[in-house]
């Protein structure tokens, strides 16, 4: 083999690497959920007295989970601080900060949809899905459960993205 054909081997073998490793970095999907939410109580819908006068969802990434924090401040003023973590393998993981669930399970069902069950003491007491908009403006919180002793919860949050 001479050397220029050496030199366009080497060449085309470099550029077949590059081009493979780009559609990895340009196809591999961002995380819709990432960034700042803010509750929107007009746009909102709950079953009985509104339970939240606000609400502000921080997610970001923690390796390949998803990490959420809510500060939150309830009908009565009260204010609270809830903090999951999205591991998408439908399997419980604890969660805290609110007394009505001590776990979440979470399942990605495409890009911008998410299915969660919540669980007090290993029994599910809420369901719900998680979907953000196409134009990734807005998130939609729909769950639906029973309290322990209390009336169903049933709620539609809508949050956008700040």
């Amino acid at each position: 083999m001479n050397r220029r054909t050496a030199f366009m081997l080497t060449g085309m073998m470099l550029l077949g690497l590059a081009i493979s490793a780009l559609p990895q970095g340009s196809l591999a999907q961002s995380n819709p959920l990432i960034g700042t939410w803010k509750l929107n109580v007009d746009k909102s819908k709950f079953a009985g007295p509104t339970h939240m006068r606000s609400s502000t969802l921080t997610y970001t990434q923690d390796g390949q989970n998803t990490r959420a924090t809510d500060q939150l401040i309830d009908a009565q003023g009260n204010s609270a601080t809830a903090n999951f973590m999205h591991i998408y393998d439908g399997m419980p993981h604890p969660s805290t900060g609110l007394s009505l669930w001590d776990a979440s399970a979470y399942t990605r069902v495409d890009a911008n949809t998410i299915i969660v069950g919540r669980f007090k003491a290993g029994k599910l007491v809420q369901i719900g899905t998680l979907v953000v908009s196409h134009d990734g403006k807005t998130l939609t919180n729909t769950e639906t459960g029973v309290r322990a002793n209390g009336p169903p919860i049933d709620f539609i949050l809508v949050y956008d993205k700040q």
